[in-house]
C-alpha cells in the first residue's frame, strides 16, 4: 500500500471513530435527558394548599405515577400505613381515623383513580385502567414516592379489593393488610343469588354498558349518592355519623361526570378483567397478616361466613364483626380504630 494509501485510510479511521464517539455522546445525552425527564415527571405536584382540609397536621399532594395523578393526603410518623377509601366516597371517609392513627404511624391517605381529585384515566382494553392491578400499582408507586418500600394497607369496601390485589401482585410490599366490610370479589360473585343480588344491586347496575349507567345517576347524583350511603330514603338528610362537611365533599367529587364514569369503569373492571386476575391466582394465597373487619348490621355479616371466606384465600387471617352496618370508619370510628392498632402495632 502506497504512503498516500495509508494516510487516507488512516484519516478515514480517525473519522469514523470520531463519529462513533459523537453518536454516542448524543444517545448518551438523549438517553439520560429522557431519564431525567421521565423521574422530574414522577415528582409529586403539590398543591397549592399545604394542609389538608378535615385532616388537621397534614399535607396535602398530588403525586404521579405510571397510569395516573393520585391525590393524597399524609401526616404523622412511625410505621408506614397506606388507607384506601371505598365506593362512593374519598380518602375523606378516614378523618375521623387520621389524625389519632398518625400519633403511632406515619399515615397516607390516597383517592384511587378514579375518584375524588384523582385523574381519571381512559377505560382502556378491557376496562384494564380501572382493575384492580392497575389500582394497587398506583399506590405502590405513590408508597415508594414517600420512601416507603415495605408498608401495611388498611382498605374499606373497594379499597379493601385494591388491598387484597396488592399484597397477591407486591407480596413483598404489604407487611399487613387490613379488609373492612368485604368478601372477595370471586367468592360474591360466584355465590349469587336473590339475596346476595338483591343486597348488591349496584354490582350489575353499574357493570352495564355506558351510557346507561352514568346518564341515570347524572340525572340526580345526590339522591344516588344519599342512597348509595344511608338507604333510608324516608328522611332526607345527612345523619349525624356522617357530617355534613364529609358528605359535601364527597358529594362535590361525584358530581363530576369523570368520576361517575370511572366509578361505573371500576364495577365494569370487577366483573371481568378482575376476575380473570382472580382466576389466575385461585392457587395462590395472602401471604402477610390479615385483619378483616364487617359490620353487624350489614349485607355481607347476614349473607357470607367472612372469616370462611378470606381463610380460602389469605394463610394468617383472623377478624371479627363490629356494631355498625358498612361505613364503620365513621360510622364507629373508635371501635375500627382500636381494631386498627391493636392489629397494626402486633
Amino acid at each position: 500500500m502506497s504512503d498516500s494509501s495509508i494516510l487516507r485510510s488512516e484519516k478515514y479511521h480517525r473519522n469514523c471513530h470520531s463519529e462513533r464517539r459523537a453518536f454516542l455522546q448524543r444517545a448518551t445525552a438523549l438517553v439520560a435527558g429522557t431519564a431525567a425527564a421521565r423521574f422530574l415527571s414522577a415528582q409529586p405536584q403539590q398543591s397549592a394548599s399545604a394542609s389538608a382540609p378535615m385532616f388537621n397536621g397534614f399535607k396535602i399532594s398530588k403525586v404521579q405515577t405510571t397510569g395516573a395523578d393520585i391525590n393524597v393526603v399524609s401526616g404523622g410518623q412511625g410505621p408506614p400505613v397506606l388507607l384506601l377509601h371505598g365506593n362512593p366516597q374519598t380518602h375523606v371517609m378516614w378523618h375521623k381515623i387520621a389524625a389519632p392513627l398518625a400519633g403511632e404511624f406515619t399515615v397516607v391517605a390516597a383517592d384511587l383513580r378514579g375518584y375524588g381529585d384523582s385523574s381519571k384515566p381512559a377505560d382502556g382494553e378491557n376496562h384494564f385502567n380501572y382493575s384492580k392491578r392497575a389500582m394497587a400499582l398506583d399506590q405502590v408507586e405513590v408508597m415508594s414516592h414517600f420512601g416507603f418500600e415495605k408498608f401495611a394497607v388498611v382498605g374499606h369496601d373497594r379499597g379493601g379489593r385494591v388491598g387484597h390485589r396488592m399484597a397477591l401482585d407486591h407480596p413483598d410490599r404489604v407487611t399487613k393488610l387490613v379488609v373492612i366490610d368485604i368478601v372477595p370479589t370471586y367468592k360474591l360473585l360466584h355465590s349469587v343469588n336473590n339475596e346476595v343480588a338483591t343486597a348488591f344491586y349496584h354490582w350489575f347496575f353499574l357493570i352495564q354498558p355506558a351510557p346507561f349507567p352514568e346518564t341515570l345517576i347524572a340525572n340526580n347524583a345526590e339522591f344516588y349518592l344519599k342512597y348509595m350511603m344511608f338507604r333510608d330514603m324516608s328522611r332526607n338528610e345527612v345523619p349525624a355519623w356522617m357530617g355534613q362537611d364529609a358528605f359535601a365533599e364527597y358529594l362535590r367529587c361525584f358530581r363530576d361526570s369523570g368520576t361517575i364514569h370511572a366509578n361505573c369503569e371500576d364495577y365494569r373492571a370487577a366483573a371481568s378483567i378482575d376476575m380473570k386476575h382472580d382466576e389466575e391466582d385461585l392457587n395462590h394465597k395472602i401471604v402477610c397478616p390479615m385483619l378483616a373487619l364487617w359490620g353487624e348490621r350489614g349485607a355481607v355479616h347476614r349473607l357470607f361466613d367472612v372469616l370462611d371466606a378470606w381463610r380460602e384465600r389469605a394463610v394468617n387471617v383472623r377478624g371479627k364483626h363490629l356494631a355498625g352496618r358498612h361505613f364503620l370508619p365513621e360510622e364507629i370510628p373508635d371501635e375500627t380504630l382500636a381494631e386498627l392498632r391493636a392489629f397494626l402495632s402486633s
